[in-house]
Formats: structure tokens, C-alpha cells, sequence
């Protein structure tokens, strides 16, 4: 179990993630993993990373967005608790079915886990011109089976929601493979490259993530009874996602209802509003999404744009010593922070309800 906790924190990192500590959101985690198949007990270390993985892309993308997908959401996602079936909903299923099958498929092909390895099951058959498959492929099958058994068996319900949820789901494991890329290794006298060796690995999770937000951005709302949502409700028998939905949208997210206003704070729906987040004006390099931060959720939402000043301080003038040590100093500088804040002499802001978080 040390080998493998090792390899799976070098996983975090290369991941892309920069949370600050592992066990921050343990208490969501670890709620997932209790209701988690206890059959797959041994592959609960990479699963709980997985969450983890998950929940902190979540949350950088949507990090200028007026759902800025907090930690509950994570914690009350599974069906007994779910209180809407949105858009948000469905883009938390499936990040979080994708990041379990990662981080599953990574540890598996890093030898980390009992009765899986290296998906060779093509090696040596030709792929395409020139190339041949070989080498040490993710497994994917692999991950996506755990991923599918600790994710999908969360879902009690028969009813509508349970099956958007299903779908959601196999959503996300169908961006894991969609992002695998092809790696090569070339092989000839004197480095030719008359023929190559190619495997299939996965792509960063970052990019897992933009793509599943492209996805949320187009998801699409599918109308059904709603007397299948009803908390309690149990449709007779239980139908597979793709039967229940058009199979030309099998890796398209959808949902059933609009999303609520995550403009103003609404304790009952755990929505915290935008009133004291902070938001960007002219950041350098900034992205689109960041250039607009301080309009969509400050201005939009009938609050006003602060301004406050405060200290950065930083490593500068670092000079390298003999041997072998750097020393640097500190160096510190005034600069301006914003902030969405309501205005002076108002009882409260007034914004506008939207179908879209952003």
C-alpha cells in the first residue's frame, strides 16, 4: 500500500492539480467510498484519489463561474440526496465518473494494483502504415470497469433522474477515451524510423476537464415526465440510459431541469451567491472567461465591483551560493484585488435568473 500511495501522489501532481492538501475534502471522499461497493475494498485508494481529482477540476473550471461548483455539491450528488437534476448535476457525474477511471487505469498500468497491468492485448498486430501496436498501453477497460462499479452502484433509484445520472456517468468515461493520444517509438538502422512501435496512453486530466466543460457548455435538456422526478419515486422495471435516451447523444450530457439562480444566496438549495467573490479586471494573459469575471458575476448580479489593496510578497533577488544553495529575499508589493460587493444603501441585489450557471 506505501508503493502505491506514492505512485498515486505523484498521480495528484501530475494531474495538474495544486491543491494544498490531500485530505482538505476527505469528509466528501470518504462519504463517497462508504457507499461504494465494499467488494473493491483494495482499489479504494486509487477511487478516493480519483474523487478527489475530480472534484478539484471541478472546481478550477468553474472558477469564474457563478456555480463555482462547491464541495457539498460532491456530497450530496448521489441520488438519495440530490435535490435538482441541472446541467451542474450532470457535469459533476461526469467528472467524477472520468477522474476514477483515470486514476484507476493510471495506478493499474503502474503495476499498483492486484489482477491488472498493461493493456497488451493488440501488441504486435498492425495498426496503420508504418506502425505497429506494442509497448504498455492504459488500461482503460480496467478503469473503466472499477469506475463503473463504485460510481454507477451508487445509483439506487429507477426513475428519470437515476437514469440521467447512469448516463452522465458513461459520459465521462467515454471523455476519458476520446482524450487518449497515440504515443510512438521509432525502430530502423540508424534510427530510420522504417517502422514504429505505438501505444496509447492518457492525455493530462486537464484536458479531460476542458473538454467535459465544453460538453456542459452544449448539454442538453431532455423533457420528460415530471412525475418521475419526485423524491421516492420508483418507475417499474429499470431501463439502460441508452435506451431511455437518443443513442447519437451517448457522449453529450444532459439534464432535465434549469438551473436556479446562483446569483443571490438561497440556503435551502445550498447556493452561496457571488456576493464577496472575487473576480479579475485586465488580468494579464487572461482568458476569456476571466475577462469577463467581474461583469457575469459582480455587475450581472446587481453587485458592484470593489476594489481592495493589499501586500503580495515575494521571492526576489535570488543569487546562488557555493555550493550548492540558493538565498533569495523578499520583496513586496502593493497590489488590487476585486471583489464582488453590494452596493452602499442596498437591502440586497437584484439580478436575473438564468437556465445556465454562467
Amino acid at each position: 500500500m506505501g508503493r502505491a500511495m506514492g505512485h498515486l501522489l505523484m498521480l495528484w501532481v501530475a494531474a495538474g492539480m495544486c491543491s494544498t492538501s490531500l485530505g482538505a475534502s476527505a469528509w466528501s471522499v470518504n462519504n463517497f467510498l462508504i457507499t461504494g461497493p465494499k467488494a473493491y475494498l483494495t482499489y479504494t485508494t486509487s477511487v478516493a484519489l480519483g474523487a478527489q481529482i475530480g472534484m478539484e477540476e471541478c472546481k478550477f473550471q468553474f472558477a469564474w463561474e457563478r456555480w463555482d461548483c462547491p464541495e457539498h455539491a460532491f456530497q450530496s450528488s448521489t441520488h438519495n440526496r440530490l435535490r435538482g437534476a441541472t446541467r451542474e448535476t450532470s457535469f459533476i457525474h461526469a467528472i467524477r465518473s472520468a477522474a476514477v477511471m483515470y486514476a484507476v487505469t493510471k495506478n493499474c498500468s503502474m503495476g499498483d494494483l492486484e489482477n491488472c497491468g498493461c493493456d497488451e492485448s493488440q501488441n504486435g498486430q498492425t495498426g496503420g502504415r508504418g506502425w505497429i501496436w506494442g509497448g504498455c498501453s492504459d488500461n482503460v477497460e480496467f478503469g473503466e470497469k472499477i469506475s463503473r462499479l463504485f460510481v454507477d452502484g451508487l445509483e439506487k433509484g429507477k426513475d428519470a433522474r437515476a437514469l440521467m445520472n447512469l448516463h452522465n456517468n458513461r459520459a465521462g468515461r467515454l471523455a476519458v477515451r476520446a482524450s487518449m493520444k497515440r504515443t510512438c517509438k521509432c525502430h530502423g538502422i540508424s534510427g530510420s524510423c522504417s517502422i514504429q512501435t505505438c501505444w496509447l496512453q492518457l492525455a493530462d486530466f486537464r484536458q479531460m476537464g476542458n473538454y467535459l466543460k465544453t460538453k456542459y457548455d452544449r448539454a442538453l435538456k431532455i423533457e420528460m415526465d415530471k412525475r418521475q422526478l419526485r423524491a421516492g419515486n420508483r418507475a417499474e422495471g429499470r431501463w439502460a440510459p441508452t435506451e431511455a435516451f437518443l443513442p447519437s447523444a451517448e457522449a453529450e450530457l444532459i439534464f432535465l431541469e434549469g438551473s436556479p439562480d446562483y446569483c443571490h444566496r438561497n440556503a435551502s438549495l445550498g447556493i452561496q451567491g457571488t456576493e464577496g467573490r472575487e473576480c479579475l479586471q485586465n488580468g494579464r494573459s487572461a482568458s476569456r472567461r476571466e475577462q469577463r469575471s467581474c461583469g457575469h458575476l459582480c455587475t450581472e448580479c446587481g453587485l458592484q465591483v470593489e476594489e481592495r489593496r493589499t501586500e503580495a510578497v515575494s521571492s526576489c533577488d535570488c543569487n546562488f551560493q557555493w555550493c550548492c544553495t540558493v538565498k533569495c529575499g523578499q520583496c513586496r508589493r502593493a497590489v488590487s484585488r476585486y471583489y464582488c460587493a453590494r452596493p452602499a444603501g442596498s437591502a440586497g441585489p437584484r439580478g436575473r435568473g438564468k437556465d445556465s450557471a454562467w
